[in-house]
């Protein structure tokens, strides 16, 4: 009887523990399979355009190769080093990303404070904010760029009037041709970080921020200490998203700056990449530097993102 009843306990172990790794391995596939469809039209409309961009990056590919006069030359890694070795490339990509970062605080200040507003006020002024927020999202980008131009226009312009500036030039300077553009990349961007983080303050549970409120805590406290928070992976996605949109700024610098400014002084990288591209007809160069700002985002996201999976997040 005792050596039955020792077979018996062996053979139950073998028996439960057996289709354990199976099951775990088909879910592991399941949110592929839901995915799949997605990643597929990504492939198709994001693999191939890149594949081209970085394929004419290693050939001197100029007007004269795209009307068949000339051959196309492969230069390898030419390309990239014209690009590297040009000094002006150095003077737009510091400019770019001053630009860049000084358009995304300015923008996740404004979105998170009117964010944090729109939970304090009656449903009417909420309304009105939420539709005229909504409003400046919905502009194309050509349309908000011009009539911007026109508030600061030096002749006809009502800011200009209002400040008693008299006729001065908001585009005829480098700063204040940036400031000018940044104020409408902030307009237009930071409906996308309100409407976000006010979304993500709505599912916060009451009762938190009651406590902060009992305890003593100022607004820009709960904010800091309670808010921030519970909200970083929200803040996280609007963050990325807007490095992503302000780093590749093209229609507003090209539209309210005519081409880049004054000899340049406001050129940043995707309107200098068009100038090599299509002005000078080096489409080479011009995909290079498209390349190089693809692997600068891709870098600057990937380090944003391991940074943040280090001190323990979910992403």
């Amino acid at each position: 009887m005792a050596a039955h009843d020792t077979v018996a306990v062996d053979k139950r172990p073998a028996l439960t523990t057996a289709p354990a790794p199976r099951r775990r391995t088909r879910g592991a596939w399941t949110p592929w399979l839901y995915l799949a469809p997605a990643l597929v039209v990504l492939a198709a409309l994001l693999g191939y355009p890149i594949y081209q961009l970085g394929l004419i990056s290693l050939y001197r590919y100029t007007q004269a190769q795209v009307s068949g006069g000339e051959p196309t030359v492969f230069r390898g890694f030419g390309n990239y080093g014209d690009v590297f070795a040009d000094d002006r490339f150095w003077q737009v990509l510091l400019a770019t990303v001053v630009f860049a970062a000084a358009c995304v605080l300015s923008t996740l200040a404004a979105g998170c404070a009117l964010a944090v507003l729109l939970t304090r006020v009656r449903a009417l002024p909420r309304l009105a904010l939420m539709l005229a927020a909504l409003g400046a999202w919905a502009t194309p980008a050509v349309t908000g760029s011009t009539v911007w131009l026109f508030l600061f226009d030096p002749d006809f312009g009502p800011v200009n009037r209002v400040l008693g500036l008299g006729d001065h030039s908001w585009t005829y300077g480098r700063y204040s041709a940036f400031l000018l553009v940044l104020l409408e990349v902030v307009w237009c961007s930071f409906p996308f970080v309100m409407v976000t983080v006010y979304a993500g303050i709505r599912a916060v549970p009451s009762e938190v921020l009651e406590a902060a409120a009992l305890d003593g805590a100022s607004q820009w406290r709960i904010w800091r200490s309670v808010l921030a928070p519970m909200l970083r992976p929200i803040l996280v996605v609007v963050t990325i998203q807007s490095v992503i949109w302000d780093f590749k700024v093209f229609t507003q610098i090209y539209v309210m700056t005519n081409g880049g400014g004054i000899a340049g002084q406001n050129l940043v990288l995707n309107v200098y990449a068009y100038q090599e591209a299509f002005a000078s007809s080096q489409y080479g160069l011009g995909a290079a530097i498209g390349v190089v700002m693809l692997l600068i985002l891709l870098t600057v996201t990937l380090g944003y993102l391991r940074l943040l999976r280090r001190q323990g997040e979910d992403i």
